[in-house]
């Protein structure tokens, strides 16, 4: 069910998102989703915590079958987010990311994520820990600035534009 109210989320934006609009998606009685989560910030807490766990369960997978190498590195975050959803995600996704950030029990999250994020991509950029965390956190960070500035230029397919991009960082860090 919370994974069918994540794509209503993700079309409705978090301050779209009301009982009806939920039962209407998941088949439920608006009554039925009252009595569950009580109020429409605790529904959309639940659907964003199960999304976080769908996020850390795409990223252990993605860690065990890459290769560690920075090439793997960059091949685990472009199956992070994959060009057929890179529209969505630097527009409605925005919406939901503010949402982690204002929600404590979601910012503490994010912030477990981003720091599995970093040393998942340190142990493919460095074999000293220290630096291969720096550079999980510097590569994470130019992921997501290259698909925001991806959403505004568009002169590339996201994929072939996020991907040059972390290239050419790994290149100079070598």
């Amino acid at each position: 069910m919370l994974d069918t109210l994540l794509g209503t989320l993700l079309e409705s934006g978090p301050d779209g998102l009301t009982f009806s609009r939920a039962a209407k998606a998941c088949g439920l009685s608006p009554a039925t989703l009252v009595q569950r989560y009580g109020n429409r910030e605790a529904l959309v807490q639940a659907i964003l915590l199960r999304a976080w766990d769908q996020l850390d369960a795409e990223t252990e997978a993605a860690d065990a079958e890459e290769p560690p190498t920075p090439d793997g590195a960059i091949n685990l975050l472009i199956r992070l987010m994959p060009s057929e959803t890179a529209e969505r995600d630097a527009t409605n996704g925005l919406l939901l990311l503010r949402e982690d950030i204002r929600n404590p029990a979601l910012r503490i999250r994010g912030a477990a994520w981003g720091r599995r994020l970093a040393e998942v991509l340190g142990r493919r950029l460095s074999n000293d820990r220290t630096r291969g965390e720096r550079l999980g956190w510097q590569m994470a960070s130019l992921w997501q600035g290259a698909h925001t500035w991806w959403a505004f230029t568009r002169d590339a397919p996201a994929e072939q534009a996020i991907r040059g991009v972390l290239e050419e960082w790994v290149r100079g860090v070598k």
